[in-house]
């Protein structure tokens, strides 16, 4: 889309339309202007060439004709133009004609006879070669009458390996011993898949014999041999010997017998030779796996005698102590089980990325690679600061993949002229940036991070250039942060007019909450290249519109929004999304994510590959647990191997029609019978026919399967045009027709009959803040509302359409990001997320029951109903926390006496979980500091965030009572670490700096009285202390944070704990509701004092 470099601001519901930096300001009423050159036959848009040049027919007067309406003028018209009259010449790239001249200057041999198309091989090749006098795909008809004859569509489906067919000609480019002869038209020995239309064939125009050599034997070219029928037959069992291989690797893999694997797919003749996978599964070795699985059943059985032993036997003089004790171990006996039984079946993946460049990329050709469009999204720029952004979309621009393939787009949900101008500035270094990473292959590819990083650069370098290149480049960085630095204290103090571009217009988003939607090309058009001359990907910045009195659903909305705008500008038929704060570590991470989505096999029921989240500075010993790696590292493997990972709202790459809620593909089985009985009115058979019947039925009311999706605009399936009419459409994506169209293309791409002029119009419609009324946006389409953690409940939709996800750890990490390191910062993170799973645990989409009988399989929703029932598990886990000081503080227990046989359960009990702990560490590669941490963030999070997020939650879910989220601070001094020891008030710190001062004065009392009383006291107190010190311990980091740096310390916080732990003490002691209501018990000591 060609905007000449100018910001593009409007309003749909307006009727706005602005260009800014232009030579003069103004309303446009027509945009025409816009538009690139235009065929003067058929008024479509003229197309790019590989060579980035428009498409030239006429080489004498340059008559602007598309290549659509110079190929069937070539075909079937006079063959010359209509301007000059002189004869078309063949071009690369288009089929021979009769009258063409030998061409000596380039050698285009497979477009000149149409022959192995790769693009041809699946079953649709054969409508297509009959509509190809009618469609553009590049190739025209390869005779006279403009239809293709079966021997030619078989011709053109043949993989490479096989002997070319010639016609009985022998062509000087082939060599003798691939000379072979062709079956007569209609005589063929293989069957056609669709019916084809018969024609007569006299009429057709005969191809004019060409005279063989007759210096060579005429075995040479099949006559009068079997040559030709042993080579064949030898390749088809070659290829069917590896066939077999790609099954076995199909069907193997771990998950209990979970396969993904869908041999009948289309696109399996696709495959080039070998037909080896892309990916494989890699299962946890048995001999961890096994005695994992059964520890877990040894565990549950120990719990079984664990909780009959304690119901049977009651403390009745501290029986409130001994309830409270007893449902709290039983819900986290349920929490344990929801998370630990989705670890059954843990998997590990491998990619072959040689394997896939050999499919995708070949020689001499453009790559096939898929289209990515890359999300990046941010809100304020002073929280998230321009340059860590700026080096995110640099890691993008700079990524090892096609750079026509790749598409950044931008959105600044706060509608900043900072972030505006930080990005405008990064596109210029951008131009000099990415051809220096392609060049020296450098990693990362985010120049912050590049050169702090203390390595030996000059590892593996042997390019003579590189140190030169190499500190003039961080010359040109170093100035590009002062520029960037510069705009950060010049947006410090906005003036009272508000800001102003350099041309003296006013910026359109001075007012925050209420502007229209906006749009810059910075990248990507206008032959803007780099300082090589290559071309760069494009950069795209994105402000929608917003205006009072909408809701615009936040994050969410703002990602529905790039959804829309990329499908109107690129539609490449992935996405990836990033926080501002998550550069690309990895350059080869989109080719790790398309080893996935691209495999033939299994890949198109592969809504979305995950990668694991990586931070940079974070302390050495990780002490609030920002890593995370127990759930990345373990969690994540075990639902991997069930139906997929849950989305975390980074880092992942998605499949654009699984975002549209279309259902996934589903594989078609044979029918069979469930039973041996030959009467039909057997009721087994008939009762499962029924099912059957019924399920066909609803199956073929399923509008938006994918599978239903062929072509494109022109190729679409009528069946799917009657079902789903244009009204449909609008109440499913909005009232766009452009956008509609594009969401019929499953491969992407732009429809071909929209030119940029409608593009751009359509992009400031789809952003503006109305678009999204009455539609299914934010309920069945894109990034689902209503939950601030907007991911979680986006994966589940997604599962619950029959997806599957794939998580992806590639050895080196694909994406790095930034976290809070100090503990205010951190809780509010944790309260976000929490908060997000208490809005969907009490709304419509809540896993427990929401979704059944769709494609969710019952151990993934497991996970999901653990990942928004944990916040509950706060009060539990407050009530339990408080009882170790509370034993101390009476002197009473939540146990009776404890005899042998309760010893040895207890002891069994404490076993199993440190033998569960060691071998989850085992297989999934977790230090067992790592599993430590988390274990006490836990704690930390669970009575402080957790807490808080449950009663915020059913505040605003019950009583209406909004909480609006601040976002997380990005950046500091990650290498003094100065903000470990920060504290900024937040009550967030009240509770567990409560629990911290209660237990340790319980634990003072326990020990002052046992001192008092003689030994015989100390051995009821070691079960006391045992508690008490486990709760201490868990709480250490957040205590050891305190002890660092006292004088960062809130008083009030201290002031306000203190007296909280003191009051609750002496209120304890004076009115301790244990103690026999009587009065005091007095005893005789047994001493005589006579």
């Amino acid at each position: 889309m060609d905007t000449k470099g100018r910001l593009i601001a409007g309003s749909h519901n307006r009727n706005e339309f602005v260009l800014i930096n232009a030579d003069e300001v103004g309303r446009v009423t027509s945009v025409k202007e816009l538009s690139g050159q235009i065929c003067q036959i058929c008024e479509d848009e003229i197309e790019i060439t590989v060579d980035g040049e428009p498409f030239v027919a006429c080489n004498e007067c340059a008559f602007p004709v598309c290549r659509t309406c110079y190929e069937y003028e070539r075909r079937e018209g006079n063959q010359a133009c209509p301007q000059c009259k002189t004869r078309y010449k063949r071009i690369k790239g288009s089929p021979r004609v009769d009258g063409d001249e030998e061409e000596d200057e380039f050698d285009d041999l497979d477009n000149e006879f149409d022959l192995g198309s790769n693009h041809r091989r699946d079953p649709h090749s054969y409508a297509e070669a009959v509509l190809s006098s009618r469609l553009n795909f590049g190739h025209g008809a390869s005779n006279g009458s403009g239809f293709a004859t079966p021997s030619e569509m078989e011709a053109a489906a043949l993989d490479p390996e096989i002997p070319l067919l010639t016609y009985g000609q022998e062509d000087d480019g082939i060599s003798a011993g691939r000379h072979a002869l062709i079956i007569p038209p209609f005589m063929g020995r293989s069957k056609r898949i669709h019916p084809m239309q018969f024609f007569d064939t006299a009429s057709s125009v005969s191809l004019p014999p060409r005279p063989m050599d007759p210096k060579k034997d005429l075995a040479v070219y099949g006559y009068g041999t079997v040559a030709w029928k042993d080579r064949m037959e030898e390749w088809r069992k070659r290829q069917t010997d590896k066939l077999e291989m790609v099954k076995h690797h199909g069907n193997g893999g771990g998950g209990g017998g979970h396969s993904d694997g869908d041999l009948d797919d289309a696109d399996l003749p696709k495959m080039d030779e070998g037909r080896q996978p892309l990916s494989r599964k890699l299962p946890i070795p048995s001999s961890k796996i096994n005695p994992y699985r059964m520890v877990i059943l040894m565990r549950m059985a120990i719990l079984g005698l664990f909780f009959h032993y304690r119901i049977l036997h009651p403390v009745n003089d501290a029986y409130g102590l001994w309830l409270t004790s007893i449902i709290c171990e039983i819900w986290f006996a349920v929490s344990w089980i929801l998370d630990q039984f989705p670890k059954w079946f843990p998997i590990e993946r491998e990619t072959y990325l040689d394997r896939l460049s050999l499919r995708y990329e070949k020689d001499g050709k453009a790559s096939e690679l898929a289209p990515i469009d890359v999300y990046v999204s941010t809100v304020d720029p002073l929280k998230e600061p321009p340059l860590i952004t700026a080096n995110t979309v640099l890691s993008i621009l700079a990524v090892d993949y096609p750079v026509d393939k790749v598409a950044c787009y931008v959105s600044d949900d706060g509608a900043a002229m900072l972030t505006f101008e930080a990005l405008s500035e990064t596109s210029e270094f951008a131009r000099k940036w990415v051809p220096f990473c392609k060049k020296f292959n450098i990693e990362p590819r985010a120049p912050e991070w590049y050169f702090s990083e203390k390595v030996d650069y000059l590892k593996g370098k042997v390019h003579p250039a590189f140190v030169r290149e190499r500190r003039a480049m961080k010359r040109d960085y170093e100035d590009f942060k002062i520029r960037i630095n510069g705009l950060v204290s010049m947006a410090q103090k906005v003036p009272e007019e508000g800001w102003t571009m350099q041309d003296g217009t006013p910026w359109p988003g001075n007012n925050v909450r209420d502007h229209p939607g906006m749009i810059q090309v910075f990248l990507g058009t206008n032959g803007l290249l780099d300082v090589e001359g290559n071309k760069l990907p494009h950069l795209v910045y994105v402000s929608r519109e917003k205006r009072p009195g909408f809701d615009h659903h936040k994050k969410a909305g703002a990602m529905n929004a790039l959804i829309r705008v990329s499908a109107v500008i690129t539609n490449a038929p992935f996405m990836l999304n990033v926080d501002c704060d998550h550069y690309i570590n990895n350059s080869k991470a989109l080719r790790e994510s398309m080893c996935f989505m691209m495999d033939p096999i299994c890949g198109k029921k592969i809504c979305y590959v995950q990668f694991p989240q990586r931070f940079d500075g974070i302390d050495r010993h990780d002490r609030y647990s920002n890593r995370n790696v127990v759930f990345f590292d373990i969690n994540m493997k075990g639902l991997d191997g069930i139906q997929g990972p849950i989305y975390v709202g980074t880092g992942c790459v998605f499949r654009r029609q699984a975002l549209y809620g279309y259902d996934a593909p589903i594989k078609k089985k044979p029918p069979g019978k469930t039973c041996n009985c030959l009467p039909k009115w057997c009721c087994c058979c008939f009762s499962s026919s029924k099912k059957k019947m019924k399920k066909m039925r609803e199956a073929s009311t399923q509008i938006h399967a994918l599978e239903n999706i062929e072509e494109g605009i022109e190729g679409m399936d009528s069946e799917k045009s009657l079902l789903m009419p244009q009204i449909k459409f609008e109440k499913k994506f909005g009232q766009s027709p452009v956008f509609i169209a594009s969401t019929l293309l499953e491969e992407g791409g732009i429809p071909p009959e929209a030119s940029s002029a409608s593009l751009l119009k359509e992009a400031i419609h789809v952003i503006s803040c109305g678009y999204e009324d009455k539609t299914e946006w934010g309920k069945e389409v894109g990034w689902i509302y209503g939950s601030v953690t907007e991911d979680i409940l986006t994966g589940f939709k997604m599962h619950c359409h029959g997806w599957r996800s794939v998580y992806c750890i590639p050895k080196r990490p694909a994406f790095k990001g930034s976290a809070p390191i100090n503990l205010s910062d951190r809780l509010h993170q944790v309260l976000r997320w929490a908060l997000g799973s208490v809005e969907i645990l009490l709304s419509r989409h809540c896993p427990i029951w929401y979704g059944y009988g769709c494609g969710l399989k019952p151990l993934e929703r497991f996970s999901y109903i653990n990942s928004v029932v944990y916040p509950l598990t706060s009060i539990p886990l407050v009530a339990y926390c408080t009882l170790p000081a509370v034993c101390l503080l009476t002197g009473k227990f939540i146990v009776p006496e404890i005899s042998n046989y309760a010893s040895i359960l207890f002891m069994l009990m404490f076993l199993s979980i440190a033998v569960t702990s060691v071998l989850e560490i085992q297989w999934g590669g977790v230090g067992i500091d790592d599993f430590w941490r988390n274990e006490q963030f836990w704690v930390i999070g669970g009575v402080s965030s957790h807490l808080f997020a449950l009663f915020q939650g059913l505040l605003k879910v019950l009583a209406g009572v909004d909480t609006n989220f601040t976002v997380t601070s990005k950046g500091g001094d990650d290498g003094d670490f100065v903000e470990l020891y920060l504290f900024k008030w937040t009550s967030l710190l009240i509770p567990p700096l409560t629990l911290l001062i209660f237990n340790i004065i319980g634990v003072v009392v326990g020990i002052s009285d046992a001192i008092s009383n003689g030994y015989e006291s100390w051995g009821p107190l070691f079960g006391k202390l045992f508690f008490a010190i486990w709760v201490i311990l868990h709480l250490y980091p957040f205590l050891k944070g305190m002890m660092g740096k006292q004088s960062n310390v809130p008083t009030i916080i201290i002031v306000w704990s203190i007296l909280l732990a003191s009051i609750l003490s002496l209120l304890w002691v004076r009115v301790n509701p244990f103690v026999s209501k009587d009065g005091i018990v007095l005893e005789v000591c047994g001493l005589d004092c006579d």
